[in-house]
């Protein structure tokens, strides 16, 4: 399950993956992602992991895209998820190392300088750059 946190501005909200993560340690990743549970429809794990990792509650999601992401770790179908979202947001100590809006102008010159996770960059040039034209 990924999210991408959009605000009213068209910035958009990244998390930083903490240091001891086995999968791009320290990079800038989607806002949110995570694994559907056991049992879980892919709707209750999108709102189960945007509650633990971000503390958000009330926001609308959009289905954007599904696909296969494959890497040397792992394969994994992904559902891809946005949504406009301006209120406060926390981000779990625990599971990130914090987080922040970024700029579409900084997210575009931050591509290809090993700052943003690999799977970042794909799915939102796939999702948003190529299909949104922004």
């Amino acid at each position: 399950m990924h999210l991408h946190v959009f605000n009213s501005k068209g910035e958009v909200y990244l998390q930083r993956r903490p240091e001891w993560k086995d999968i791009q340690p320290g990079k800038w990743d989607t806002a949110v992602g995570g694994h559907i549970d056991y049992g879980e429809t892919p709707e209750v794990a999108l709102c189960r992991e945007v509650r633990e990792e971000l503390g958000i509650t009330d926001f609308q999601p959009e289905f954007v895209d599904k696909y296969v992401f494959e890497s040397k770790r792992e394969r994994e179908l992904v559902y891809v998820h946005r949504t406009t979202y301006d209120g406060g947001i926390s981000p779990s100590a625990e599971e990130l190392d914090g987080g922040r809006f970024w700029t579409m102008q900084e997210i575009r010159e931050a591509m290809g300088q090993g700052i943003l996770t690999p799977n970042f960059e794909s799915e939102f040039k796939r999702c948003f750059i190529t299909k949104l034209k922004i």
